[in-house]
């Protein structure tokens, strides 16, 4: 039999601060290991063909990368947003009366037992 190695989630809970955290760095390396393959991306497209002009939009492109990088991995998730139960007078239940047992009256549960 072939088992998890995570649990599954059956809750809506947040992520763990560490799991979070982890996912924020993984964000961030990502973005940042964008930047040096466009620097050598313009490299080859101003060195190797001559083509100058594209390989400065590509290092322009790739100037905010650090900031946009920073950005991101600095932002939490929203939070959840949590309908309060808040009594309203305009959302009154109506009720009807319950007839009440008249005195004397015994209700007897079955004992489940033949008699």
């Amino acid at each position: 039999m072939h088992r998890h190695e995570s649990p599954v989630l059956i809750t809506g809970a947040a992520l763990s601060p560490a799991e979070e955290f982890a996912a924020r760095r993984r964000r961030y390396s990502l973005i940042m290991s964008m930047r040096i393959p466009c620097l050598v991306l313009a490299g080859v497209l101003a060195l190797g063909f001559g083509w100058t002009i594209a390989a400065a939009v590509v290092v322009v492109a790739s100037v905010p990368l650090p900031w946009v990088a920073v950005l991101i991995a600095n932002d939490a998730p929203p939070r959840k947003a949590e309908k309060t139960a808040r009594w309203r007078p305009d959302q009154v239940i109506e009720t009807q009366p319950v007839r009440a047992l008249e005195p004397g009256m015994v209700i007897d549960a079955p004992t489940g037992r033949a008699a």
